[in-house]
């Protein structure tokens, strides 16, 4: 909500930007390169971990797993949407009060291949105000334990006219901008916490 310098912000035109993501390598082809230089291996090898042992959930044919999204409240205990049962992303509300300090946490697992340029975003829209934050969360390799991206921490806004109830339209894109889930939630912005 509030503006932070790690932030990535809309831009009009995407063909000013100058990164360009990399060419996709399986995590086969990256560790058979170089695959004679021992250094280089070992180094790999601390990089990605056992390459054998990368498909955790053989059920699940996706890359990245999201399990959940945490609102960090300073001083209140966090509140949490469960990204793995779809029933539960309908009709979330968090009632926050106006000013307080937060973080947003993503935890999420990586399988089957390294992703890149992982990204999280959030359209917020309340009657004719509407913004865009957006963040970059990474590259990450396989393994069986959570990530977990924290935001930097924001300041909800106050004041009477801040107050109110606000969409939320999250998405978690990759490089290549697929997809990998979104979800709509609530955010409610009071004079006072509402336990």
């Amino acid at each position: 909500m509030a503006e932070s310098e790690e932030q990535v912000h809309e831009v009009e035109d995407e063909s000013k930007i100058a990164y360009k993501p990399p060419a996709v390598k399986t995590i086969d082809e990256i560790a058979s390169i170089d695959e004679n230089d021992e250094s280089l291996r070992l180094y790999k090898e601390k990089l990605l971990g056992n390459v054998e042992e990368r498909v955790f959930w053989p059920d699940n044919p996706n890359k990245v797993i999201l399990r959940k999204m945490s609102v960090l409240l300073e001083g209140r205990p966090d509140k949490e949407i469960d990204l793995q049962d779809p029933s539960q992303l309908k009709d979330i509300k968090f009632v926050v009060k106006e000013g307080a300090k937060y973080r947003l946490m993503i935890t999420f697992n990586v399988q089957r291949e390294i992703v890149s340029g992982l990204r999280f975003s959030n359209k917020i829209a309340k009657g004719p105000f509407n913004s865009k934050d957006e963040y970059m969360v990474g590259s990450y390799g396989p393994k069986k334990e959570v990530y977990e991206y924290k935001s930097p921490e924001e300041e909800f806004p106050s004041g009477m006219l801040q107050r109110g109830e606000f969409k939320v339209k999250s998405v978690f894109t990759d490089d290549d901008k697929n997809e990998i889930l979104s979800w709509e939630w609530k955010l409610e912005i009071k004079k006072d916490w509402k336990d």
